[in-house]
């Protein structure tokens, strides 16, 4: 039997490109170590990052009597779909850090470092690196390192320009000042903080109006956005963990903040409830802050029912903070003071039923 000398075959034909993750890493480095601080131990390029914890070290900003670690994963759903059919890479990256450090802080904990996961159809070195400096650039606003990442090469998956983006968060927070809702009570007030617009929830529904419903490309100018569809469906998730860190600090020895709710898919009924006790509820005014045009645009063009758009998108607030009535108008003016925009949305109250958030 004659034997059959077969060409070999490559990884590269099987669709992985070893020599572009090597280029990969060589342009991200930088994005990752202008992350780092003292804490960081090793370089960038490691089987695995290297934290340390503070703990009664001078060199180091805080001292936990009793360091308790918070860490949370998120993605950024369909909206990566958008940034692929426009071809623009950057505030992705940013919003997947915000989903997570988001999180993290409604516990009153501090960001310590991130971790990413990008999956592709084929490695493209510089759309990689534009994901990953919108990545760094949000880890800088959350004072995070970057701490390392991986990539997925995976063409038997994601069709040809599609991927994926998760993020894991891990933070630490003082036992003794963990905010679990516990101590929310009747009277408590409600304040918002203002979203940049959809964030990154709610994004197949949008998608269906404005694309498959409505025919709009993403380049397609929307006079009552002031902007292109693509422009304002792109807009970056605020990150509130410098707000929320100052406030924090602000009133650390009152401990006037009792919870705090991160509002992402779901709305304000489906987060603000997890924060409160169960015999408790909260009243809200619907008319007590701006609601943005694109939800104005998104209930006009579906349309959607005015329940729904508030159970699915966050209508303008972006995070909510629980506080004691009397200190209702300094903190208030405190969060003016530092660029943000609160609105008063409301009281605690006791629970009516299984109606967690009634309106007004």
């Amino acid at each position: 039997m004659t034997e059959k000398h077969l060409p070999s075959v490559t990884y590269r034909q099987a669709g992985v490109d070893i020599e572009a993750g090597d280029q990969m890493v060589d342009q991200i480095k930088h994005l990752c170590a202008r992350t780092y601080g003292p804490r960081v131990l090793g370089p960038y390029g490691g089987f695995a990052g290297l934290f340390r914890l503070d703990y009664n070290e001078k060199l180091f900003a805080n001292n936990y009597s009793e360091p308790v670690l918070i860490a949370c994963t998120d993605g950024v759903g369909t909206k990566v779909k958008i940034a692929a059919a426009m071809k623009k890479y950057d505030t992705v990256g940013l919003d997947l850090v915000a989903m997570n450090v988001n999180d993290l802080i409604v516990a009153g904990g501090t960001p310590l470092f991130f971790l990413d996961y990008l999956a592709v159809h084929k490695l493209e070195p510089a759309v990689a690196a534009a994901l990953v400096q919108g990545i760094s650039d949000g880890c800088l606003q959350a004072g995070a390192a970057l701490l390392g990442g991986e990539t997925a090469e995976m063409p038997a998956v994601y069709a040809p320009g599609e991927f994926d983006l998760a993020g894991f968060a891990v933070g630490v927070v003082d036992r003794k000042k963990i905010l679990d809702g516990s101590a929310v009570e009747i009277g408590d007030s409600v304040i918002g903080l203002a979203s940049s617009g959809l964030h990154s929830n709610g994004y197949a529904l949008v998608r269906h109006i404005c694309l498959d419903q409505l025919g709009l490309a993403p380049d397609t100018f929307v006079p009552e956005l002031g902007g292109t569809l693509g422009e304002e469906l792109l807009r970056p998730t605020r990150i509130y963990v410098n707000t929320v860190r100052k406030v924090l600090a602000r009133y650390k020895v009152k401990h006037v903040i009792k919870a705090m709710s991160h509002i992402t898919g779901g709305g304000l009924p489906g987060n603000v409830p997890r924060v409160l006790p169960e015999s408790l509820a909260v009243k809200l005014k619907r008319d007590s802050w701006p609601v943005p045009p694109i939800f104005q645009f998104l209930q006009k063009n579906g349309p959607v029912d005015r329940d729904e758009m508030f159970n699915v998108f966050n209508m303008g607030i972006g995070f909510v903070l629980i506080v004691r009535p009397t200190f209702t108008r300094a903190i208030m003016t405190h969060l003016r003071g530092l660029g943000e925009k609160p609105y008063f949305l409301g009281k605690v109250k006791k629970a009516a039923g299984a109606t967690r958030v009634e309106w007004s």
